[in-house]
């Protein structure tokens, strides 16, 4: 099995793009945008998590089994969100006896 070499300067861009979303979440959270600073912070989260999974965790350059199990790992948190979610949101439905 042959890995491919990859250069540093890609690391050092891919560094780079991590310094300044962290710059640029650090100056998000000074802005007072309401109910989109929680939508920004994500974008910016999401943003800074693909490029860590895409080039540290080379899964980039993987192979086909490598995207699967990337792939389940996302399908498998988004059923555990959508089921914790959904408890926290359903909470307050039905009345509860007070003592």
């Amino acid at each position: 099995m042959s890995d491919e070499i990859i250069s540093p300067r890609i690391y050092f861009k891919n560094f780079g793009a991590l310094i300044v979303l962290l710059l640029l979440t650090i100056g998000a959270a000074y802005l007072d945008l309401g109910p989109l600073n929680f939508v920004l912070a994500m974008l910016i989260s999401l943003t800074k998590t693909a490029l860590i999974a895409l080039f540290f965790m080379h899964i980039r350059w993987g192979g086909k089994m490598l995207h699967l199990a990337a792939g389940a790992g996302l399908l498998w948190l988004g059923i555990l969100l959508a089921l914790t979610l959904g408890d926290y949101i359903s909470r307050g439905w039905l009345p509860v006896a007070q003592h």
